[in-house]
């Protein structure tokens, strides 16, 4: 057994809450830029101080609609900056807000707010405050919406502004004064990728020792002049959460940015200095560039650079870089690298990856080229992580040290333990999942298997009910070499199987995306089902399980796999939000694949 604490950084004092934050920073310094936010193609500055006169004007609104100290306010919208707005407000008026991912179904839009008794919903759109009034019961709870024309019986968010301007101006003062840092924040579902979501109860002393001690462990990344970042990641995700409230603690300059097909014209625009996302984000610019590249006949100039820059990034490590290797990195930060720093704004020399593990090849790439990807791990439970990367001192694919103010033990069978400010104290209305996430002596069982390095590095390997056990008894961690396997251009999503068979296979999914030029520039049919058994195609694939298997025993390998037509999407529900598989779901609907593969 292995164990590592670190001392606390900042202590959070029984009277703190998070709307502690933002009344400081008004009075401090009202006239900071706190935000950018959009509106008709600009960027409009929000002082520190008018972001306060909105939260209040909007609290009072609240206040006046009859939401009461304790009450669940829902939040069903993407990432923009009525949602930080939406989340201070109801934090001010003394409710909890219950984050709903806009990608719900109309059952788990339902259930979250039925489970939480939610007595108010904000929906961001006409059809999402529609699909609101049609799972609940008549006059069951208000629901107002943020944009478009509003119908019954939702009401515009003005409205609820309007509410309130009659209320004595120390209205939301007294409500906030009933705070404290036991004071339940937020309920957040979790992602669930097994039976129904469970409401994670957060206080706001939980957030204040995630905020406070992760800032001060990421202080070049957060306390540094002219420092900013575009949130575009679901702010209903924990992750999100957490680095919001981040930069509104540590002065950080937000913006937010929900479209998709916009993201790069809003990083161009924004010129962030630092991002945080997913680790397929990454993979997904990695390989969209070596892709444009192959398109213009560039591609032996890029795959030099990546070499280039991944033997770089591990020469600091070693402290060795040559002066050759320095040459040829000068040279591929003119040809290449600038370009690829410029599609992300710029600016940023640091990101903030989790959800899963990104992979050493891929870190060592991005710093390579000038971008420090700071891997850390955590769950909702734990408030977001618990580990992180030192921006000094990361250690490509660990997961980092431990948070200020945590200790992480690995139990005898191998499986992650912590416990720390951040760490919750159980789920609502839901006592047996509780006494199964935390036991007697306050640690949290994260389900999740890593070692632990004499430095206090974590590395996740495994989710322990993800251990597939073969009929030859070896135990695989699928996570490890589908990460690695998923790495290719032309893969999507793979799933690695065989739980009492023979050997370990895997499903696997194109990237429609990436299939298309590639298929184009070899005069073959771009349709996925016709291209299944195309011998360059299978070539290319095979090359990914070969540099997959490269990372495990011959026995955890890779011996068989299938290519399925259609890929697994958040909105199948193949997918959570977080872009977790649903391992029993996908073996459900290939059952037959599956079979087929064991020659069945």
């Amino acid at each position: 057994m292995r164990e590592m604490t670190v001392p606390p950084a900042q202590h959070v004092e029984p009277g703190d809450s998070l709307t502690d934050m933002i009344v400081r920073n008004a009075i401090t310094d009202p006239t900071r830029i706190a935000f950018q936010r959009q509106a008709e193609g600009d960027w409009i500055d929000v002082t520190a101080a008018g972001f306060l006169r909105e939260v209040d004007d909007l609290a009072k609104g609240l206040i006046a609609s009859g939401i009461l100290p304790g009450d669940r306010v829902a939040l069903l919208s993407r990432t923009r900056y009525e949602w930080t707005l939406c989340d201070f407000a109801i934090w001010s008026a003394g409710a909890i807000t219950v984050p709903i991912y806009e990608t719900s179904s109309a059952e788990q839009i339902q259930w979250i707010l039925s489970d939480s008794g939610a007595v108010a919903c904000i929906a961001e759109t006409p059809a999402l405050a529609l699909t609101v009034a049609t799972v609940l019961d008549s006059n069951a709870c208000d629901v107002w919406q943020i944009e478009g024309p509003a119908t019954e019986p939702a009401r515009p968010l003005a409205v609820l502004r309007d509410l309130g301007t009659g209320l004595a101006d120390d209205t939301v003062a007294l409500r906030r004064a009933g705070l404290s840092a036991t004071t339940t924040a937020t309920l957040i579902y979790t992602s669930g990728t097994t039976g129904r979501p469970k409401g994670c109860a957060l206080t706001h002393g939980h957030f204040l020792g995630e905020v406070t001690n992760v800032t001060a462990q990421l202080a070049d990344v957060f306390d540094r002049p002219g420092s900013a970042t575009l949130l575009f990641l679901p702010l209903a995700h924990v992750f999100a959460r957490v680095i919001q409230l981040g930069c509104v603690h540590a002065g950080v300059v937000l913006g937010h940015s929900s479209d998709i097909k916009t993201l790069l014209d809003d990083l161009a625009a924004f010129q962030p200095t630092f991002i945080l996302a997913v680790p397929r984000v990454f993979e997904k610019v990695y390989n969209g560039a070596a892709r444009k590249a192959d398109a213009a006949g560039k591609g032996t100039i890029f795959a030099r650079a990546t070499a280039t820059a991944i033997a770089y990034s591990e020469a600091i490590d070693d402290g060795r870089i040559t002066w050759p290797l320095r040459a040829r990195h000068k040279l591929y930060d003119v040809l290449v690298y600038r370009k690829l720093r410029a599609t992300l704004g710029g600016q940023a020399t640091h990101a903030i990856s989790g959800g899963s593990p990104l992979g050493a090849r891929l870190g060592h790439f991005y710093r390579g080229i000038g971008l420090t990807v700071l891997e850390g791990y955590g769950l909702t439970e734990t408030t977001a992580a618990i580990t992180v990367n030192p921006p000094a001192a990361p250690r490509m694919g660990t997961v980092g040290q431990p948070v200020p103010g945590t200790t992480i033990r690995i139990a005898e069978d191998g499986e992650v333990l912590a416990r720390g400010p951040m760490v919750f104290g159980g789920y609502w209305n839901n006592d047996a999942a509780t006494a199964e996430a935390l036991d007697a002596d306050g640690w949290f069982h994260t389900g999740d298997i890593g070692t632990l390095d004499e430095d206090g590095y974590l590395a996740i390997t495994g989710r322990k009910k993800e251990l597939i056990v073969t009929a030859g008894g070896k135990n695989v961690a699928p996570a490890v070499i589908e990460d690695r396997i998923r790495a290719h251009p032309l893969i999507s999503q793979v799933m690695v199987v065989g739980d009492n068979e023979p050997f370990v296979g895997a499903l696997i999914t194109l990237d429609a995306e990436a299939l298309e030029p590639w298929a184009l520039a070899r005069g073959k049919t771009s349709d996925i089902a016709g291209l299944i058994e195309d011998a360059e195609l299978r070539a290319e694939i095979d090359s990914a399980i070969a540099e997959g298997n490269k990372a495990v025993s011959k026995a955890e390998s890779v011996r068989a796999y299938r290519i399925v037509p259609l890929d697994w999407t958040v909105e199948d529900g193949q997918l959570t939000p977080s872009m977790k598989l649903k391992r029993a779901i996908v073996a459900k609907e290939h059952a037959a694949d599956i079979e087929a593969l064991y020659g069945r």
